[in-house]
């Protein structure tokens, strides 16, 4: 017996940056009984995210696109009258939105429609945005009161600090973010002492990526084992991640590692692909910002590097230790602590005889718990069982 087809309609305004490759993978792994749609103001990166049943604002209705454009630049947030045009003709069993500030936006005009309402909650949603702007405190206070909505988040920690914004513990539920694991080449990697030590650090220039800590301790590791330094990453739009671009050269210059670090800027998946075989070892020391932002879960290129066989270092810092089991899996440190990392370093290195042990738990680990499909299989059970309990 199979089970009935379940139409849910996926809100997310832009589909898809580049930084999202998770969301697509999340879309595209639910199982084959459910049919997605997506309703969004704009389209990005298509060759890369596509998908069928997009209803796109700026494909069907240019005009009011801009004027919706103009009043979110405005500070304008709540509704999003294209989404009520869109669920009328699709008529959808169930809605999910992705973030919670667009789960606010819409959560009126879902419980309108009477279905069932997921969100989840990704990172800057559940921790900077509350910080920076208490507004957004009252609103998911008000998103929290419908009893039709329900909360999805990567991991206990950010369950933890959903909880603690006022969510109702029993309409929390930790569905892990997946990878394609079966599309993962897995290749133990290993190094030779005396060697250059090649070393991959993947992220947007933000503060809470710890990048200035990252090149820190490389640089104090260099003393000891030369080493070559990918990064693969800039600063956005935003005059934060300017100034963490600023902080992270001036290490660079302060340091001398400019002769042994390579700046890719943005690029890729297949590039991200192409330098994490090319290299030894994945550095991630995500931290909490000074305005609170977080990275709310853990960043998906830890999962997805574990996956690949590649030694992970990188912090005790929200859902990481989930996915990073601490001497067993990879190695971290507390945020913010160059002699923590420099150390990690080191024992990543004294265990380079026993990599091979160590790589293949961490795929087992990301083979079990952060599969793509297996994680479709559990987020489409979560949309069954609030569909036939009738919220």
């Amino acid at each position: 017996m199979t089970d009935k087809p379940l139409k849910v309609l996926h809100y997310s305004p832009v589909w898809l940056p580049l930084t999202e490759t998770w969301l697509y993978s999340q879309v595209r792994h639910l199982p084959a009984p459910i049919d997605n749609h997506i309703v969004c103001r704009s389209v990005k990166n298509l060759y890369q995210f596509e998908v069928p049943n997009i209803h796109c604002l700026k494909w069907e209705n240019p005009v009011s696109y801009l004027l919706h454009r103009a009043l979110f630049v405005a500070g304008f947030r709540e509704g999003f009258g294209f989404f009520d045009k869109v669920a009328a003709r699709i008529r959808p069993d169930l809605v999910h939105s992705h973030f919670g500030n667009n789960g606010w936006t819409v959560h009126k005009a879902v419980r309108r429609l009477s279905v069932p309402h997921v969100v989840t909650f990704y990172g800057q949603d559940v921790s900077r945005m509350p910080a920076v702007n208490p507004a957004w405190r009252e609103r998911y206070r008000e998103m929290f009161a419908d009893e039709g909505t329900f909360y999805l988040c990567e991991g206990h920690a950010m369950a933890k600090a959903l909880a603690g914004l006022g969510c109702p513990a029993e309409r929390i539920r930790v569905q892990h973010l997946g990878v394609p694991v079966e599309t993962i080449r897995y290749q133990p990697r290993a190094w030779t002492p005396g060697t250059p030590l090649k070393v991959l650090i993947a992220a947007s220039f933000h503060e809470r990526k710890g990048i200035p800590y990252a090149l820190e301790a490389l640089a104090r590791l260099n003393r000891e084992v030369p080493v070559e330094i990918t990064v693969i990453g800039d600063a956005g739009a935003s005059e934060e991640s300017r100034e963490e671009k600023r902080k992270i050269m001036e290490v660079i210059e302060r340091m001398d590692l400019g002769p042994v670090t390579r700046m890719l800027g943005f690029q890729p998946h297949e590039v991200f692909w192409r330098e994490a075989y090319a290299n030894h070892l994945f550095l991630s020391p995500s931290i909490t910002g000074h305005d609170g932002d977080t990275e709310g879960g853990a960043p998906v290129a830890i999962i997805e590097l574990a996956a690949s066989g590649m030694p992970i270092v990188s912090s005790r810092h929200c859902d990481i230790p989930e996915i990073v089991l601490d001497g067993q899996t990879g190695w971290l440190a507390d945020e913010r602590d160059v002699e923590g990392l420099l150390d990690c370093l080191r024992q990543c290195l004294a265990a380079a005889p026993e990599w091979d042990g160590i790589l293949a738990a961490g795929r087992r680990r990301i083979e079990t718990e952060y599969d793509a499909a297996t994680q479709g299989r559990r987020l489409a059970g979560i949309y069954r069982q609030l569909v036939g309990s009738g919220h």
